[in-house]
């Protein structure tokens, strides 16, 4: 909610601000506050760096998704460039599980996991000290440099009003849903159906983020060759299909403490697997839609898709979390079949707004 909420009001000023800036801001918010959390070591500290991560990744996602367009021709540019760092960000994930996973020890000190956290403090230090010293352009250039900060605030909300955008933010807002709803819960899945201990439920969920890593970072070479839209109905119905092939597998599974991988239960094993055919949505998504767009309108429009990035994110976490709790793993999961029909239907009409787009940009 944070994320939604900052990316909401500060998206059309960054331009202003200066993108490099809004990095480093970001940066040294969410270094103070992973600083302080094994000093103070309680729940209302976690909730606080949670908040404080929420403002940092608007910050540098706005900042980051609006320069794709500085350093990007084209939508066959812009896509693959894009898959390319949403690629990167899943590794980020991806060695996140792990060293997570090296500090929680079921048995030692419950505040022991804590210690993670210097880590975390010396890797931001290191991008901080990069950030300073990269040849990140200050300020865009465009002529809308002396608009008026609540005009430019009007003109992202106009945004919306636009057929395209709305059809465009109900797609990221379904996706993101998906993710988070399986990101989310896959560890207390792997903990509670499959009975695999503490550590392995966290390594194995490193599975899931690879999947997103390996995924977006194939589509940037293959989306050269192939048209977006046959890309991502393929990944949809390939996602459709592992759900309904793997979930009757969990009801074979005997709940017992796996402590290695090779005791785990297949399941553990395909269900991640899913994150490599969901991997391209996301930033295909979000490429087709920035270069649609005029790039003066790429900040704000991605404050837009960060907003309802958010939104879906916690919607999807909150729904997960619930069915998980009332009916079980099993069907919470399988509930994730209803918001990829909804893609399904919304992706169809987002290509026909965009194929209108383009034509009236080539008359």
């Amino acid at each position: 909610l944070s994320i939604a909420f900052v990316s909401f009001f500060i998206a059309s000023l960054l331009p202003k601000v200066g993108y490099k800036l809004a990095l480093l801001i970001g940066l040294v918010m969410v270094g103070i506050a992973v600083s302080i959390t094994p000093v103070i070591a309680n729940f209302l500290m976690i909730k606080i760096l949670f908040a404080a991560i929420g403002v940092s990744f608007a910050l540098v996602k706005v900042s980051v998704y609006a320069s794709i367009g500085l350093l990007t021709n084209g939508k066959n540019e812009h896509s693959s460039l894009m898959n390319t760092i949403e690629g990167v960000f899943m590794l980020g994930t991806l060695f996140g599980y792990w060293l997570f996973s090296l500090f929680v020890t079921e048995g030692v000190s419950l505040l022991s996991w804590l210690n993670v956290y210097w880590v975390l403090s010396s890797l931001i230090a290191f991008a901080i000290v990069l950030t300073l010293f990269a040849p990140i352009r200050q300020k865009t250039a465009n002529e809308h440099s002396d608009s008026k900060p609540l005009k430019d605030f009007v003109s992202m909300l106009k945004l919306t009003l636009n057929p395209l955008v709305l059809v465009f933010v109900i797609s990221v807002f379904l996706y993101v849903l998906i993710e988070q709803g399986i990101g989310t819960w896959l560890p207390t899945f792997n903990r509670e159906l499959l009975g695999l201990s503490l550590e392995v439920s966290v390594q194995m969920s490193s599975i899931f983020a690879l999947g997103l890593a390996l995924g977006r970072l194939a589509a940037g070479q293959l989306l050269k060759r192939i048209n977006w839209y046959t890309v991502l109905i393929v990944c949809l119905l390939a996602m459709s299909l592992l759900l309904i092939v793997v979930m009757p597998l969990t009801s074979n599974v005997e709940a017992k403490n796996v402590n290695q991988w090779m005791e785990a239960p297949l399941v553990a094993f395909l269900l991640p697997l899913i994150g490599f055919f969901m991997a391209p949505i996301y930033p295909v998504l979000n490429s087709v839609m920035l270069s649609s767009l005029p790039k003066h309108q790429h900040a704000s429009m991605t404050g837009l898709i960060v907003v309802f990035s958010a939104l879906g994110g916690t919607t999807g976490s909150i729904i997960t979390g619930n069915v998980f709790q009332f009916l079980g793993g099993s069907v919470a999961f399988y509930f994730t079949l209803i918001p990829i029909v909804g893609l399904l239907c919304s992706l169809s009409l987002f290509r026909k707004k965009v194929e209108l787009v383009t034509k009236g940009m080539e008359k």
